[in-house]
Order: structure tokens, then sequence, then C-alpha cells
């Protein structure tokens, strides 16, 4: 309840008082009662005050074998913010997300379409640190990080969302269905659309998931070159990149 709404249930609570007791109304001091619900303190944030407490979170068990957190990076005002499982090795030992032969995969595919975490996406990860061995997350860590996703979503304010693999489409859409079935579909998450692909990880693996994944960035693609997105047409797949369409799996391939 708002500090505005009690202060009115006091002043009626008051007149109902001096009705039944004198009939008149009595003077009384002026109310002065605080919200008890949270202050908005978004004006406050910044994505370097949710480094650091991400750098200092011990809010599951993760931070217990973790050499370094991984808040994410990227531009502040990004087309895509995309979203992975978890750190790895590579990750855990830099602090900085997608840097092993995955990561190096993933900025080939955003390349592709002319996307880049130096210019205009953000990178980061469903849970902050490493789990051990690369097992996925459990729901109590997933629970324990993602108010710093939500808050950095809330600051970057990304014209799409996509995430890369099973795990971080299946915590942020709240479904337990299969990447296979989710990929490819747009979906919303705090209002912003989202679409799930496979993980770079899945295509080093499987080179048959190469030709799907190619399809959802060319979707996503097109989702922010569509008029009235307010993104602007920032060029049609690989315009500007050198990537023709007889190499379309090109900037997948040459990771294997």
């Amino acid at each position: 309840m708002t500090g505005d709404e009690k202060k009115q249930l006091l002043q009626f609570l008051d007149l109902a008082s001096d009705f039944l007791g004198t009939g008149y109304r009595g003077e009384r001091e002026e109310y002065h009662i605080d919200d008890d619900r949270p202050r908005d303190v978004a004006g406050s944030d910044s994505l370097e005050a949710i480094a650091e407490e991400v750098r200092a979170c011990q809010a599951c068990k993760l931070c217990q074998g973790r050499h370094q957190a991984v808040p994410g990076e990227g531009v502040s005002q990004p087309l895509v913010m995309v979203i992975g499982e978890g750190p790895g090795a590579d990750e855990d030992s830099t602090g900085r997300p997608f840097v092993g032969r995955a990561g190096q995969l993933l900025d080939k595919m955003l390349a592709a379409i002319n996307l880049d975490r130096n210019t205009n996406c953000f990178i980061a990860n469903v849970v902050k640190c490493r789990p051990p061995n690369n097992r996925d997350p459990e729901q109590d860590e997933i629970a324990a990080c993602v108010p710093f996703l939500q808050r950095q979503l809330a600051l970057l304010k990304p014209r799409a969302i996509l995430t890369v693999g099973r795990v971080p489409t299946q915590a942020l859409l709240g479904t337990a269905e299969g990447i296979s079935r989710l990929r490819g579909r747009f979906f919303e998450y705090q209002g912003i659309p989202l679409l799930p692909t496979y993980h770079p990880s899945a295509l080093l693996r499987d080179e048959g998931l190469k030709r799907p994944a190619w399809e959802d960035l060319k979707q996503l693609r097109a989702f922010l070159n569509s008029p009235g997105n307010n993104s602007g047409n920032i060029g049609e797949v690989g315009s500007d990149r050198g990537t023709s369409s007889a190499e379309i799996t090109k900037p997948f391939e040459e990771q294997n």
C-alpha cells in the first residue's frame, strides 16, 4: 500500500470516528506516511553496479567453485541481447562471456547478420558463475541469478533477445519444451521479443543443426529490419561481411 493510500484510509477512519462520536469533524495533524512498496531504484542502477554485485555475489553454491564471475559484456544500447546458459572453463578464467570455441562460433554467427558484441549486442548468461563440469544450472542457481539478468534487461532495453540453447530458453519462458520445438519462433519476455535457437556448441557437435540455426538468424535479421521496429535497417544478411547466398553456412563450417 502506498503512503497516499494509507493516508486516505486513516482520514476516512478519523472522519467515521468523529461522526460516531461528537458528530463534528475534529482537527488533526497532517499525516506523513511512507510507502510499503520498495522505492524504484532503476534510475540509479547501472551495468557497472550490477557487474560489481555479480562479482561479489554468494547467493548460491556456484560461487564456491568459481575463479571469476561473468556478468556479461557488450554495448549499453544493444539491438540484441544474446543469452546463453552459463560460463564454461574459458569464461571462468577470463571473466568474459562466450570466449571459447563456442564463443568464437557465436561471434561468426552474429557477424553473418551484421551483429557484433562491440557495436550492437550485449552477451550474457542465465547464471553468472560456471557450474561444476559444465553441468546444467540447477533451479535454485537460476533463481538466484535471474534478478541480475532482469536488471540488465531493464537498463539495456534491447529490441530483441536471442536465447542460445535449451537451458536459457526454458528458464526465461518457463517451459519444459525442447529447443528443437521452441527454436525459430518468437516469444516474449518482459515485453521484449525473444527468439530461441541452438547453442553454438550444439552446432559444433552436429553439423545438421547449422542450417536451421542459420534460418533462425535470418529470421532475427528480418525482424530487426521490419518496418516500424525503430531499429533502422542495418543491412541485409551478409551485406557488408562478404557472405554470399552460396556461403550461408560458411560462418559455422569455419569452426569445424
